[in-house]
């Protein structure tokens, strides 16, 4: 998807034309870019604020509520939300009966420092019917950690808002970096992932494309989309794969193998292990 900074009323018209493409091919699950209902490239924090809302009961999350609801869906998308004076970059997650649940971006990129607070909701994983379902947003994709406490809570699929730019020293024609920490991140946790990012570019910031749904295995199922037009990529994936089939070998299972004698099993946090 292709949104466009300041459009916001035109993003969210434009984003439900794509779901609801994407329903009447069949998607149960649909995953859209970071920030795309305000587009990205802010240039005054009063400006990110103005495109901002409040979520859920702001007009974009209501209006995917109705879609996810006429539909029988979920939606993953990235949101420019306001909690207070605060600002985060935000992905909703919503079901054919409201909104399940939001992640604030933990770890900001470049300018989004200037606009946006640190998330402060961790990396919930949220239990739905056709599955448990992680989300993290762009940057979060470069630490290792965002996934495995995604899998740790027992996340069959990590739906992935993003906005990717490209990396120095990239050829023009490799396929983009985040796909190979995505591809590394789905094997070396047994997790599905879906990854949307953004086209086009956006006051003089390109973005790279090559939206990506990988299986618990590592390999692309579909994609890599294409790198400057909009295009809708589709899987058809059984999630309980990512449970059942995760033992490689009759020794060896990635997340069993973990060795909490040598390194803290949990990472250090909170959460409550759910992979097993």
């Amino acid at each position: 998807m292709e949104p466009i900074v300041g459009k916001k009323d035109d993003n969210l018209r434009h984003s439900t034309e794509m779901i609801e493409e994407a329903a009447g091919n069949g998607a149960g699950l649909v995953v859209l870019p970071e920030l795309c209902n305000s587009g990205y490239v802010f240039e005054t924090r009063k400006e990110a604020f103005a495109l901002s809302e409040e979520v859920p009961g702001g007009p974009t999350t209501e209006a995917w509520i109705q879609i996810a609801s006429r539909h029988n869906l979920h939606i993953v998308a990235g949101i420019n939300e306001r909690h207070g004076d605060a600002l985060y970059n935000s992905a909703v997650v919503i079901g054919p009966r409201g909104h399940i649940g939001t992640f604030r971006k933990v770890h900001l990129w470049n300018e989004e420092n200037l606009f946006f607070e640190p998330g402060n909701l961790g990396f919930p994983v949220f239990k739905t019917p056709i599955g448990r379902i992680g989300t993290f947003i762009c940057y979060d994709g470069w630490f290792p950690e965002s996934y495995r406490l995604c899998a740790l809570q027992g996340a069959d699929i990590v739906c992935i808002p993003t906005n990717w730019v490209p990396i120095p020293g990239q050829d023009k024609d490799r396929e983009a970096m985040a796909n190979i920490l995505i591809m590394a991140g789905a094997h070396s946790n047994s997790v599905f992932i879906a990854a949307a990012d953004r086209v086009g570019t956006e006051r003089a910031q390109p973005f790279v494309g090559q939206s990506l749904i990988v299986s618990y295995t590592g390999w692309p199922m579909a994609g890599p989309a294409s790198a400057d037009k909009e295009e809708i990529i589709y899987a058809d994936a059984n999630l309980a794969d990512a449970r059942r089939k995760r033992n490689w070998n009759e020794y060896n299972q990635v997340l069993r193998d973990r060795r909490g004698d040598v390194y803290d099993e949990m990472l250090g946090s909170r959460v409550t292990p759910g992979w097993y």
